[in-house]
């Protein structure tokens, strides 16, 4: 188990199926590593933040570890679980 603290969030939208099976794939992963990932919902976070959207919502969902891009589509749990436990 890492010592270290990561940043887990997952982006989605609504009624993205995809995006609610990865978060329960996420919640499973991070529970191991005592994390919760955090969700944003990019159509929802374009009056914020128009960028999020035009970036990331093609290809939803999309795990960010950190704030960097690490997958998308689906979680790469076997790299993600390698990268939490740095």
């Amino acid at each position: 188990m890492s010592t270290a603290t990561h940043s887990v969030t997952l982006l989605t939208r609504e009624g993205c199926g995809m995006c609610t099976a990865a978060l329960t794939q996420l919640r499973a992963i991070c529970a191991d590593f005592g994390l919760e990932p955090a969700t944003v919902d990019v159509d929802a976070a374009a009056a914020t933040d128009p960028s999020l959207r035009a970036e990331f919502g093609d290809r939803l969902p999309v795990v960010l570890l950190d704030g960097r891009e690490h997958s998308y589509f689906d979680v790469d749990e076997s790299r993600l679980r390698a990268d939490l436990s740095r």
